[in-house]
């Protein structure tokens, strides 16, 4: 079904985006550690203005 194979393709790995994501998780997680990004509580996030 091409519907079918055109979301398979849409769901391939890319190492790449991977890695730049997992550095960008990481950088996060050093920043709230060290205290220079507070945490934000879920219900803050999902609150609309």
């Amino acid at each position: 079904m091409v519907a079918e194979q055109i979301l398979l393709s849409l769901d391939k790995p890319d190492a790449e985006l991977d890695a730049v994501w997992a550095s960008e998780a990481e950088s996060r997680l050093s920043a709230y550690k060290s205290g220079r990004e507070p945490a934000i509580s879920l219900a803050d996030i999902f609150k609309t203005s």
